[in-house]
């Protein structure tokens, strides 16, 4: 899915808040995420990106996000007893979401889940971790290295 607008960045990269026109105009495809992007450009591999974006599903299923409304679980199942119930699903998907994070180390869970989880690009992370400029690619990958062995991706 493409869903594109235009956004200006600053002269580090970062994106600007919508409406602001400082610095460089560019396209961004708000479906994307910042690891697809990663993935999309060869700047991560198949394996690392498989990593990611189990940990990113875990942390969906896991509903950790901050949310404003009530979620109405709903039983699409059938009823029958062979499945987690919603409740449970959640948990475990919490539970496998820690043991991926604490097995990435503490120095390489921001970055994960920065960039993975809460969908920030590259730029914006380094900076709020107050890293070098272009360090947080390296460390990403690393990261995800970490995330591809605890998950057995070959």
């Amino acid at each position: 899915m493409r869903e594109l607008v235009e956004r200006s960045i600053d002269s580090e990269g970062v994106l600007q808040p919508p409406g602001t026109r400082r610095g460089r105009m560019v396209t961004v495809n708000l479906a994307e995420s910042p690891l697809g992007w990663l993935r999309s450009r060869a700047l991560v591999d198949a394996r690392q990106f498989e990593a990611g974006e189990r940990l990113r599903a875990d942390y969906e299923r896991a509903s950790i996000a901050p949310s404003v409304t009530m979620r109405w679980a709903q039983r699409i199942d059938g009823g029958g007893h062979d499945a987690l119930d919603p409740t449970s699903a959640q948990i475990a998907a919490k539970r496998r979401f820690d043991e991926a994070l604490a097995a990435a180390g503490p120095g390489l869970a921001d970055i994960l889940w920065r960039v993975i989880c809460a969908g920030e690009g590259l730029p914006a992370a380094e900076k709020a971790l107050q890293w070098p400029a272009r360090a947080g690619r390296l460390v990403l990958t690393l990261a995800l290295d970490r995330l591809a062995a605890h998950y057995g991706i070959g």
